[in-house]
């Protein structure tokens, strides 16, 4: 089970995702993030603490989120070095992790 809460901000739009991001939830994640970049103005910010799970499918829907201009954000062990990952992968540092930008390897 995946749980997609939006919270509209001033600033940005927070998502934050809590449960298992995996097979019929990728395709829900994706539905969502196809609204938002149609209707937000603002940055939208992908809350990633709550995962416990993500298979090859949802990886690859996170990392193209994050090519559309989504902030992936994490603070846990597990999450932040998903976020390192694509980092590396990416050279970008645009991407959050426990409130500070992650490193750039």
């Amino acid at each position: 089970m995946l749980r997609i809460t939006v919270t509209k901000e001033p600033q940005h739009t927070t998502v934050r995702l809590e449960g298992r991001l995996v097979n019929a939830w990728v395709d829900e994640l994706s539905a969502c993030w196809g609204h938002l970049r149609a209707s937000a103005a603002e940055p939208v910010r992908i809350d990633l603490d709550g995962l416990t799970f993500i298979d090859d499918g949802g990886k690859a829907l996170l990392r193209a989120m994050h090519a559309d201009g989504a902030i992936l954000a994490a603070t846990t062990v597990v999450m932040r070095a998903f976020v390192d990952d694509i980092a590396s992968d990416t050279n970008d540092l645009d991407l959050h992790c426990g409130g500070a930008r992650s490193p750039q390897r």
